[in-house]
């Protein structure tokens, strides 16, 4: 039986990684899957409903479009609408530019019951990142990488429900990701939402 489209893609080493590391310990990773961009409507759909949705993954992600080509993102925002609302982390420092901001805000708007989360801040584009979120109800800011400890302060301030807790481990540390969380938030819901309670509510475990 010839593979389809879906199945023969899965041959690159961060999808066995990601096979891997669920395997490993499933009690404690869920799944999001970077799926490819570039290709047509009907394949990227398949590549989501076999690949994401048939294999039990969270979300799709993270997607990273090449400069001034964050409109490549349509068609998985498409599949994730017709699968039912899964939610979409995309790239947000660069390559990521100010026009790649204010192309996925626009997406968010079309595809509005999608929820598209802009990672790491929207990096040196934070300001701008920080306004499009707060102005697009669907959208999702993901706090890692951050130049500023202010950025931080200010963006669970301007959205405390729709800003999360991320690490950009490897490259960053969670501990020290998390601290800076715990020092610009008091305990209660806030800190609680941020740090895990609204990424559990997009993926259903909430």
């Amino acid at each position: 039986m010839e593979a389809g489209p879906a199945r023969s893609r899965r041959t690159g080493g961060a999808w066995r990684e990601l096979d891997a590391a669920l395997a490993a310990l499933p009690d404690r990773f869920i799944g999001f899957l970077s799926v490819p961009l570039g290709l047509g409507l009907q394949e990227t759909a398949e590549i989501v409903e076999q690949e994401v949705v048939g294999r039990g993954l969270h979300g799709i992600g993270e997607l990273t479009p090449p400069p001034g080509g964050a409109g490549l993102i349509e068609p998985v925002l498409q599949a994730a609408a017709d699968q039912g609302r899964l939610p979409v982390v995309v790239h947000g420092s660069a390559p990521t530019r100010t026009e790649d901001l204010a192309t996925l805000a626009a997406l968010a708007r079309r595809y509005h019951d999608v929820p598209l989360v802009v990672s790491q801040l929207g990096g040196q584009h934070w300001m701008q990142a920080l306004e499009l979120v707060r102005d697009t109800p669907n959208m999702y800011l993901e706090l890692s990488t951050a130049n500023i400890v202010f950025a931080v302060r200010l963006a669970i301030k301007e959205i405390p429900d729709r800003t999360l807790f991320g690490s950009d481990a490897p490259y960053g540390d969670p501990v020290l990701a998390r601290a800076l969380v715990e020092r610009v938030t008091s305990p209660g819901e806030v800190r609680d939402r941020v740090l895990g309670g609204t990424i559990a509510e997009l993926v259903g475990l909430g």
